[in-house]
């Protein structure tokens, strides 16, 4: 876990402050899943955006299926922070959902150490290629299934078996557009890359 120099801060009568461990996390998924909902509902700051209405020139290019009434979409990226438990900051950063634009994938990845991949139960195939991506760069990941207009039709062991998931694996139900939802999913995988880096008791003599 990237950490912060420990002597940072204001040093008061009690001694130097130590500045939070610092944490990139990367949310991702398809195209229209709730990506941007997500950062901007957990996010502490108000969240860097790089939204654009979609155009006709699009039409051919774009999936709309089962989302027809999107209007934007994230041509670059989506930026957030969260702090969580007063001394770990998440910097969360939202990648762009549609095909054209997953060449920034690779370049978003450097240095991420665990993602959310955001599935629409609606459309759980559009996840695949996101799984696919964390899966063959070993970075730890967690499903959040965002149940639009709060609807959770299916429960997690059912898509857990749907998308092929290691058991080790969460799957978390949420709304990306519910703070806390959000925040859970967030602690989850926090939790996968601490377990990830922790080493294993070796066997006993």
């Amino acid at each position: 876990m990237a950490v912060s120099d420990p002597t940072a801060g204001t040093a008061g009568t009690h001694g130097p402050v130590a500045a939070p461990d610092t944490v990139k996390i990367l949310v991702a998924g398809g195209f229209g899943v709730g990506k941007t909902t997500l950062v901007g509902s957990v996010s502490e700051i108000a969240p860097l955006r790089t939204e654009e209405p979609l155009t006709v020139a699009g039409l051919d290019v774009d999936d709309l299926k089962g989302i027809e009434e999107k209007r934007t979409t994230t041509v670059a990226l989506d930026f957030g922070r969260i702090t969580i438990g007063g001394d770990l900051v998440l910097y969360l950063f939202g990648t762009p959902g549609q095909q054209r634009f997953w060449f920034m994938w690779n370049d978003l990845a450097v240095g991420a150490l665990g993602a959310v991949v955001l599935i629409d139960v609606r459309r759980p195939e559009a996840g695949f290629s996101a799984i696919d991506f964390f899966e063959r760069r070993g970075i730890p990941f967690v499903v959040g299934v965002n149940g639009f207009h709060g609807l959770h039709p299916y429960p997690a062991q059912e898509i857990r078996e749907s998308l092929a998931l290691p058991a080790d694996v969460p799957v978390l139900l949420c709304d990306a557009r519910e703070r806390d939802s959000c925040r859970d999913v967030l602690i989850a995988l926090i939790d996968r890359v601490i377990a990830s880096v922790t080493p294993r008791p070796g066997p006993v003599d």
